[in-house]
């Protein structure tokens, strides 16, 4: 493994963060250890190589760093894969600018004083992150992982590079991301068989189709993405992908600061109990930065 630092600017709440990706790991794709410190492990495949990368902390690290372990099989792509793992993690946003702003309105100013190094996850794999949010319809959080994990399982390549151990364990990363171009070719049956109802394991099929189809590039791109608003149009061209899952996709998967799912229950309960097209009006004056408006939001429902 290769061992490197990622700097961040402070305030970063790498318990939260942590907490959020354990929360929606896929098993056998990702993982997360206390073992030598808090650890968020994952398989990465991109531009043909592959291997496993682990991000947390280390006892002795500087201030404003995360530590990262990187498989000497993605050396090749280590420059990509940094940009990938920065947005993943958000640490490239300045948390002042955004406290600044969203902090004028006082009860976000009470959340952001609570929590002020909060920030919104990202994405690695940008197809990956959408299949979850598909497969996260209607159903609970660790739902959507058991349903996850068996996809990864019937879909998804062995990781076949060398594990990692930790205290004599090796870290339970067994598979590679399901690619939309596999999807594309299962049939809709076969997907079901994971416990799909056949209309999701429809909307699975049509997006992997679409992806595979260079329908919606910004989902397999490194590039920029372009106008927001018009990938949601496009997305939710696929049957089964509503505005919710095609904002919350692009809240994380392009990293859209101003995302924001107003029609959401839980940023309605958050806010008195809003109706969709009033939460809509209120958030007008936190752009651009309504999607951490809405992550200190979905936050405070835990308190």
């Amino acid at each position: 493994m290769i061992s490197l630092s990622l700097p961040y600017r402070a305030p970063f709440d790498w318990a939260a963060m942590r907490s959020y990706l354990a929360a929606r790991g896929t098993p056998g794709l990702e993982a997360v250890t206390r073992d030598g410190g808090d650890r968020y492990w994952r398989s990465v495949q991109l531009h043909g190589h592959r291997g496993l990368v682990g991000i947390g902390t280390t006892p002795g690290l500087p201030a404003d760093t995360l530590h990262l372990d990187v498989s000497v099989s993605l050396q090749p792509v280590l420059e990509p894969l940094l940009a990938r793992l920065r947005d993943l993690l958000d640490l490239d946003t300045d948390p002042h600018a955004v406290a600044g702003h969203l902090g004028r309105n006082p009860g976000l100013a009470r959340l952001i004083q609570r929590r002020p190094g909060l920030r919104v996850a990202g994405a690695v794999d940008r197809f990956d992150l959408a299949l979850r949010a598909v497969l996260g319809q209607q159903v609970t959080v660790r739902g959507a992982s058991t349903l996850a994990g068996r996809l990864v399982r019937q879909f998804g390549e062995l990781l076949a590079v060398t594990p990692v151990f930790l205290d004599g364990r090796a870290v339970p990363i067994t598979h590679l991301p399901v690619t939309a171009e596999r999807l594309a070719d299962a049939s809709e049956a076969s997907i079901a068989e994971i416990g799909l109802p056949r209309s999701r394991a429809a909307c699975v099929a049509g997006l992997a189709r679409a992806v595979a189809g260079g329908e919606l590039p910004e989902l397999t791109s490194d590039a920029p993405t372009g106008d927001p608003a018009t990938f949601i149009r496009r997305l939710t061209a696929v049957p089964g992908i509503g505005a919710w899952t095609a904002t919350y996709i692009a809240m994380r998967a392009l990293h859209w600061p101003d995302a924001f799912p107003e029609s959401d229950l839980g940023l309605r309960k958050a806010m008195g109990g809003l109706t969709p097209a009033k939460l809509r009006a209120a958030a007008e004056a936190w752009r651009p930065w309504r999607a951490y408006a809405a992550q200190h939001l979905w936050a405070s429902l835990a308190d």
